[in-house]
């Protein structure tokens, strides 16, 4: 038999191997026997996997410097995690997104989720935004640049390198062209009959969120005709797909300038900016202002950055949830609906909706409408087919929206 090549790493003599042999993704740090040598391993190295029997698991990629020290890569410890390789799990992504949209703007990697672990790419048309959140990613990123030219025919491949992610795993902050010329100016991306203006250099990770494609969708049914609120806006993702589906008028708000500049952008280039205004603040504040002003909406939607990043802000982060849905509720008027969504892993579906039901009620109370029916639960979301959930990863399927009509 040849001799495998790679280091070895191993699992405690407690540890049981049933949860990588299933499909578990992640080993952490307790669970591994972490001596000299192991410790010494540089981050991103692709090793051996083996149970407390010496029996072979899994290829793997370490961080000792990392809590989640080994990810899983490949369950067929005969693989060769190269080019090639990458180039395999590209085109097995690309098979389902060319299954899901006509035009090519999506998610073409959702990390653990597309047997990619700790890498995001968005794709752009002929560009395409790696995120590598994971130390053996950037070990690999001039082949995972070259197999994502070479298997999606993208022309300009970007590194954004922003996020607490990537800090958590010790890497770098500094953002590359690894293909191709950057963008000189924002790339206008196509979605649910608007057009959205993505950054790919300076904006917010890759540029645009496409997680919330079915859930802009689905608002934008509600808004035909309405008055919409769109809060904690980004580029206008809420609003612009409701003007694009004749709602009367949309006012974004968000505290970024640049974001704001963004969703003007893409309302002129869809002929809706007579349509279209934008308020810069703190989303607290503007809501409390709106409240009042006395302010009515047809539709309100609140989509916040995550607010419960971690178990540790799971608290608080409800809280702000709470008050989230506190201030907003009074400003639909009565049928109207209100769209609340949370990016956040940490807080699953049943605790955002019993604070998003706190909050409507104690802001409906507050507004003298505690008497009228009770709010309407009528559609629940999630992020799009392109970010697929890894069935032994809770994290892969953190977005949730909740839709209301009050």
């Amino acid at each position: 038999m040849t001799q495998n090549p790679l280091p070895v790493i191993r699992l405690k003599p407690k540890t049981s191997p049933t949860g990588v042999r299933r499909g578990v993704p992640w080993v952490y740090d307790n669970e591994l026997v972490t001596d000299r040598r192991s410790k010494a391993l540089a981050p991103g190295t692709i090793a051996l996997l083996e149970d407390a029997e010496r029996a072979p698991l899994a290829l793997v990629a370490v961080n000792p410097a990392s809590r989640i020290m080994a990810r899983v890569l490949d369950l067929d410890v005969s693989q060769r995690i190269d080019r090639a390789w990458l180039a395999a799990r590209l085109r097995r992504a690309l098979a389902l997104r060319e299954r899901l949209y006509d035009a090519p703007y999506y998610r073409l990697i959702h990390a653990e989720a597309d047997g990619i672990p700790g890498v995001v790419i968005d794709r752009f048309g002929d560009t395409c935004v790696i995120q590598p959140n994971a130390a053996w990613a950037d070990v690999l990123l001039d082949d995972l640049a070259t197999a994502l030219a070479e298997v999606t025919g993208a022309t300009c491949v970007l590194k954004n390198a922003a996020g607490r992610v990537r800090a958590l795993e010790g890497l770098d902050d500094a953002p590359a062209i690894l293909i191709g010329a950057a963008p000189e100016a924002p790339l206008p991306v196509p979605m649910n009959g608007a057009i959205y203006m993505a950054d790919l250099i300076n904006g917010q990770k890759t540029g645009l969120f496409f997680d919330q494609r079915p859930n802009h969708a689905f608002a934008a049914r509600l808004s035909h005709g309405a008055r919409v609120l769109d809060v904690f806006s980004h580029v206008g993702g809420f609003s612009l797909a409701a003007l694009a589906n004749g709602a009367a008028s949309a006012l974004a708000v968000d505290g970024s300038d640049p974001a704001l500049d963004l969703a003007r952008g893409g309302a002129a280039a869809m002929g809706v900016a007579d349509r279209f205004d934008t308020r810069k603040g703190d989303a607290f504040d503007v809501l409390t202002a709106l409240g009042d002003e006395g302010a009515q909406f047809g539709v309100v939607i609140c989509d916040p950055p995550a607010f419960a990043p971690s178990k540790k802000a799971l608290e608080a982060g409800l809280r702000a949830y709470e008050r989230t849905a506190r201030l907003a509720a009074p400003l639909v008027a009565p049928g109207g609906y209100l769209v609340l969504c949370s990016c956040s892993h940490a807080a699953d579906m049943d605790a955002f909706r019993r604070a998003s039901l706190r909050g409507i009620g104690r802001g409906l109370h507050g507004a003298g409408r505690g008497t009228g029916p009770a709010p309407q639960l009528i559609h629940s979301g999630g992020a799009g087919a392109d970010h697929p959930m890894h069935t032994h990863l809770a994290e892969s399927g953190y977005l949730k929206a909740l839709f209301f009509r009050l």
